[in-house]
């Protein structure tokens, strides 16, 4: 029996340059495998209809032969096949207002969903992902945006030598500049009114782990949260060198009874623990957000803590009591750039209003007016929230994350899914990333309804990219 596969097109974003699959394990696939795998003909993607021919695959319009549709982000929500399997990031999973009509119309032409997010091994940790490639393009242009930032306010640094990360040939050109840069400030220091330069890392994971290897072509010495603290108190601080911090759990939040901290417990019941992360803003030049986040939890950054950043940074001769129109509003914190790679509107990161795109990367938000403006002018913090951002390296990125997929993929082709849930022919961490089955929400995932019910009717005008 042919086993058709088809590879979408990425219409979602104009940028959007991913592909799920590459050519050389396409090759693979229809020559050792026997499946027959169709390629939608884009003029964007990273790679070209060429390339996939050559690999075997037949280049075409549309999918309609193909009963297994695969994608990086999510479909159109007029596009959806009676009874097809899609396979792609869905973000669905936290009941995320803005794709539940996708989800319902899914369930209604009784399709099965498999979402990369949710394929995890025995430890519950995600096997196909593009979050190393978001750290790595987060902090490149989290660098450049401090360059730009640091020059609007009259500094120069070697940063501004820096690059936005999808402005780069491949990612080992933006690595061997930002190496250039750090031999720069090896060798001649960084301008004394932003020392001590220092960058935090909420997270460890493999998008915390991107973004630190970029910090890494930097000269950085890593220094604790509770250092980090100390660090203002410090007569002067070395010219050449930045400093980094990692931030943990325990570090971001406390009890609210005054409990020692339980990793498990917090967790467990987030509703028990407070945001402590404030305490550390004052001491950041650049916050990196690494980490995973949902609404149950308590915030990074909030709205008030930003205005409270803002109000307690006072110029000494406004203290002594020298009223002077310069002084009328108080300077800038040391914080200056935030990357908020988790980019989750209105999250953990309050200030992030929406993802940015590729082309208007950047906004400055006024705690005064509590308005964000686009670009890097204007009184606030810059924020840096492009939420496609593995597709700035979009070679290397696929790469990574095709050569993860290609390991799961001839399980689903060769799964009968008119089978019950329960015989589904399907290894264990597919499964339970199976969140609709011909139509029905499994048994993980039945808590979607909620907000399925909830969800705004279908616009078609509204829903396109």
């Amino acid at each position: 029996m042919s086993k058709f596969i088809g590879i979408r097109h990425e219409d979602l974003y104009a940028r959007e340059r991913r592909a799920p699959l590459i050519p050389e394990h396409v090759d693979y696939l229809i020559h050792k495998k026997n499946i027959d795998i169709v390629v939608q003909t884009s003029d964007k993607r990273i790679f070209t209809d060429n390339e996939y021919r050559k690999a075997g695959a037949r280049i075409a319009a549309d999918l309609n032969d193909c009963r297994i549709i695969l994608g990086v982000k999510e479909v159109p929500i007029d596009d959806f096949e009676q009874g097809k399997t899609y396979v792609n990031f869905s973000h669905v999973v936290k009941g995320q207002s803005y794709n539940m009509p996708r989800l319902k119309r899914m369930m209604e032409l009784g399709c099965n969903l498999i979402d990369y997010e949710k394929i995890t091994d025995e430890q519950g940790h995600r096997v196909i992902f593009f979050g190393y490639h978001a750290g790595l393009a987060g902090m490149i242009n989290s660098l450049w945006a401090l360059g730009l930032r640091l020059k609007e306010k009259g500094i120069e640094t070697p940063f501004l030598r820096i690059k936005q990360a999808h402005k780069y040939s491949s990612l080992a050109d933006a690595q061997q500049e930002i190496s250039e840069v750090g031999l720069t400030i090896a060798e001649e220091g960084l301008p004394e009114e932003i020392l001590p330069l220092t960058v935090g890392f909420t997270g460890y994971g493999h998008v915390s782990q991107g973004a630190q290897e970029i910090l890494g072509l930097l000269p950085v010495k890593e220094i604790s949260p509770e250092k980090l603290l100390m660090l203002k108190n410090r007569k002067c601080s070395p010219k050449n060198l930045l400093y980094k911090v990692v931030f943990h759990q325990e570090h971001i939040a406390q009890h609210k009874e005054g409990k020692p901290f339980d990793k498990a417990d917090y967790y467990k019941n987030p509703g028990n623990y407070s945001s402590i992360f404030e305490t550390y803003l004052p001491g950041l030049t650049i916050l990196m957000n690494c980490m995973y986040w949902e609404p149950r939890f308590p915030r990074l950054v909030t709205k008030d803590a930003v205005s409270r950043l803002f109000a307690q940074t006072i110029p000494e001769h406004v203290i002594n009591g020298i009223q002077e129109e310069s002084a009328i509003r108080p300077l800038s914190p040391k914080l200056t750039v935030i990357g908020d790679i988790t980019c989750d509107p209105d999250g953990s990161i309050e200030i992030t209003h929406k993802g940015t795109e590729i082309e208007d990367p950047l906004f400055v938000y006024d705690p005064d007016t509590r308005q964000q403006t686009m670009g890097y002018n204007g009184h606030g913090i810059l924020v840096m929230a492009v939420h496609i951002l593995p597709s700035e390296l979009p070679r290397e990125a696929s790469a990574s994350f095709s050569n993860a997929l290609i390991h799961y993929l001839k399980p689903i082709v060769d799964c009968d899914f008119d089978e019950s849930f329960t015989d589904l022919a399907l290894p264990k961490s597919v499964k339970k990333a199976l969140i609709l089955h011909n139509g029905n929400l499994t048994p993980d995932y039945l808590y979607l309804i909620d907000y399925i019910d909830n969800a705004i009717p279908h616009d078609s005008k509204s829903t396109q990219a």
